[in-house]
């Protein structure tokens, strides 16, 4: 072999080329959309895994990033495999590392019409044990502009995703982060010790931040947006090497999660999931990305069907449900026309709170004299699929459980349990906590004929689980992993079974999640104003199809604001809440009219793609803009929260081009519509209040999304 080979891989939309040779590590130099003549620069290239092992720290100077390990660099080439399976093109790549004996197999894999690359490592011992530390899912250089000054020439894109404040995007550039020029080139030192680090420690994988990024050029075309798929911990690191900025992403490690996994001879681990989709504009990424969520999911009829559910918890009773209380809002959803209802928390509470009584799920006899069989019974009789919520992981620590299972069916640090919030969580790798559950569940589908539950989450267990595992970090991934293969399961053994994923509204937004639930909660924000920005920007962590927006109508408000309201949820799944059972007739005819609308349009949702007219919305900006685009045309959801009563749409597209609007809802409500085909805007005039409206748009031809 001469001293460095290129390993060409080409399996249609990228472009992907691995250097391997005796003398250094396997390092992918180019990874680009086909057609793209970028040169790479070898100096910014990475080792195809970044694995830190127990006793070495970084080769770097800088043992908190995880770019930099000693074993990436001490990787050699054995060999590579490229063949095509499940519609997909596939490469993996074998290197040792000669010092510890381990194997390091990274794999690639990509369909043939999206710029999208899915990744991962899986690290195999060798003839003596390793601990691991932290095993990369993404190790990549050079990914910024080559030649470009990419300190300022760059942007890099975030998500705070905190409780009440979802999916709030952020540009920076790496400057601003704290990656800059040090002129360390004159030194001849190709790295800094600098790095920009966001990740999750916790059970709520996407508490503080979505485990996404994106970093694009300002001044060109190019762009590159990543996915972490675990419903755990993760991280994902940027920083500069070789005169551009890398990316390295994982899921949990030793110095950010309490992370490790000794392996036995021959034993295997398998790195979390990931995803790369190369592309231009957030439109075309995220285009690329609803398109790949779809394929890798559990596929379920929901995601054909998109039933209008009803939950009476958000802004209603907001887990107080009675025999007295249920009737009404269960009567009130048959004639909104909805098709699913969900009870929510308290069913099974004697007490007055539904916090603190966890873990039974025995229905509440002071609550439902006559059984809670008598209330889904009523749900059925009105043409309505059954639901209950649960919080499936969760034991109060007063509950009856939390005695009767035996200690370590829990999470436990150093002998003792995890308490969080007068709560212990439940360890699903352990077959008395999974029968436990499984139980509960199983009785409670057969008992009361559900066909909908909504699996809640409200703690964040931070400090994992040292039962039967070599780490806390450890036993905390076990868990995380055993959980979703539960959830499988149960859908399996009940193939309509629809499960929602509620985590105190959408702090477990994951990948992996989405890829196993049919319904996924994006929010617990009680604002109308607030949700519309967490409405505009839910595709981009979740497809349409699944992501569940709540529409809370009030009887106290004016006809705009109940609009307002309910337009949230039409490019989504509707979520319904709110006092719909005490609505007048005019304002419940509001509400079916917005119901009609939806039933017209879903079948379009669940295959459409998401585009932003404005840009990705700002947490306080006056108008806010989503839209969905398929071959039939466009649909198009118009916030205007605060600022001038005309609002202007940009659409370049149409520019010069002929453009039918028409009002999908509210057709009650007065809307002055005008296409500016000079402009190539939209021209809305709206009451001077807060408001919004859906719209259909057609043109005459031209290139969609």
């Amino acid at each position: 072999m001469p001293q460095t080979e290129t390993l060409a891989w080409r399996p249609g939309p990228i472009e992907m080329d691995i250097a391997r040779g005796r003398d250094a590590a396997p390092a992918v130099r180019r990874l680009a959309r086909a057609g793209d003549g970028t040169a790479a620069d070898p100096a910014s290239a990475l080792p195809v895994a970044e694995v830190h092992i127990d006793g070495e720290g970084s080769g770097t100077s800088s043992s908190e990033r995880l770019m930099g390990s000693a074993v990436g660099r001490r990787l050699r080439f054995l060999e590579h495999r490229e063949w095509d399976e499940d519609g997909m093109s596939r490469l993996e790549v074998t290197a040792r590392d000669p010092e510890s004996g381990i194997l390091v197999i990274s794999r690639w894999s990509c369909w043939d019409d999206l710029p999208v690359v899915r990744c991962e490592s899986e690290v195999v011992a060798g003839d003596r044990p390793v601990d691991l530390r932290a095993v990369s899912s993404i190790s990549l250089g050079g990914i910024s502009e080559p030649g470009a000054a990419w300190w300022h020439d760059h942007e890099v894109g975030f998500a705070h995703n905190t409780w009440f404040r979802e999916m709030v995007w952020q540009r920076r550039t790496p400057a601003e982060l704290g990656l800059d020029d040090a002129g360390l080139d004159t030194w001849g030192i190709p790295s800094s010790r600098a790095s920009f680090a966001l990740g999750q420690r916790g059970s709520w994988s996407t508490g503080g931040h979505l485990p996404m990024g994106i970093l694009r050029s300002r001044d060109s075309a190019r762009s590159l947006l990543w996915q972490i798929e675990h419903n755990g911990a993760w991280r994902w690191e940027l920083g500069d090497q070789g005169g551009a900025v890398y990316l390295v992403a994982s899921g949990p490690t030793d110095q950010s999660h309490a992370w490790m996994r000794r392996l036995l001879p021959g034993e295997r681990f398998r790195s979390v999931p990931a995803t790369l989709v190369l592309g231009g504009d957030d439109d075309a990424l995220f285009a690329a990305l609803t398109r790949t969520r779809r394929r890798v999911r559990r596929p379920h009829p929901d995601h054909d069907a998109l039933p209008v559910i009803v939950n009476d918890y958000m802004n209603a009773l907001m887990g107080d449900p009675t025999s007295e209380n249920i009737p009404p809002f269960v009567d009130a959803a048959r004639r909104a026309g909805a098709e699913i209802y969900c009870m929510d928390s308290g069913w099974y509470t004697d007490g007055a709170t539904w916090w603190d009584d966890l873990g039974s799920w025995e229905p509440s006899s002071r609550r439902f004299p006559d059984g809670l069989d008598a209330m889904t019974r009523r749900m059925r009789d009105a043409g309505l699929v059954p639901g209950l919520w649960l919080e499936p992981e969760v034991v109060s620590v007063a509950s009856p459980v939390a005695a009767r299972l035996p200690a370590d069916a829990f999470f436990q640090r150093d002998g003792r349990p995890v308490m969080e919030s007068g709560r212990l969580q439940l360890d699903f790798r352990h077959p008395a906590a999974l029968a436990h559950i499984d139980t509960a569940v199983e009785r409670l589908i057969a008992d009361l004929g559900l066909g909908y539950l909504k699996f809640d989450y409200n703690m964040d267990v931070t400090q994992g689980t040292d039962v039967d595992a070599d780490s806390p970090g450890d036993g905390q991934l076990g868990h995380q992993r055993a959980l979703l293969a539960w959830v499988r399961d149960l859908m399996d053994r009940h193939p309509e079974l629809v499960i929602e994923s509620c985590a105190s509204g959408g702090q477990r937004m994951d990948a992996a999640t989405l890829a196993v639930h049919p319904v996924q909660s994006t929010s617990d924000n009680q604002d109308p104003l607030f949700t519309a920005c967490i409405a505009a920007a839910a595709p981009t962590a979740v497809t349409p199809e699944q992501g569940a927006v709540w529409a809370y109508p009030d009887p106290s408000w004016p006809d705009e604001r109940i609009a307002f309201s309910l337009a949230n949820s039409l490019l989504g799944r509707v979520h319904l809440g709110g006092r719909i059972d005490l609505l007048t007739r005019e304002q419940m005819e509001l509400v079916q009219e917005s119901l009609a609308a939806y039933r017209e349009t879903r079948k379009r949702i669940r295959t459409a793609v998401p585009f932003w007219p404005l840009g990705l919305p700002g947490w306080h900006d006056a108008v806010l803009a989503l839209g969905m685009s398929d071959d039939e045309g466009e649909l198009l959801t118009v916030w205007r929260r605060s600022g001038p009563a005309e609002v202007r749409i940009p659409l370049a597209r149409y520019a010069g081009r002929e453009l039918d609007v028409d009002v999908v809802f509210p057709k009650s409500l007065p809307t002055e519509v005008a296409w500016d085909a000079a402009a190539g805007e939209l021209v809305l005039g709206l009451p001077d209040e807060p408001a919004a409206r859906t719209l259909t748009l057609r043109g005459g031809g031209g290139t969609r999304l």
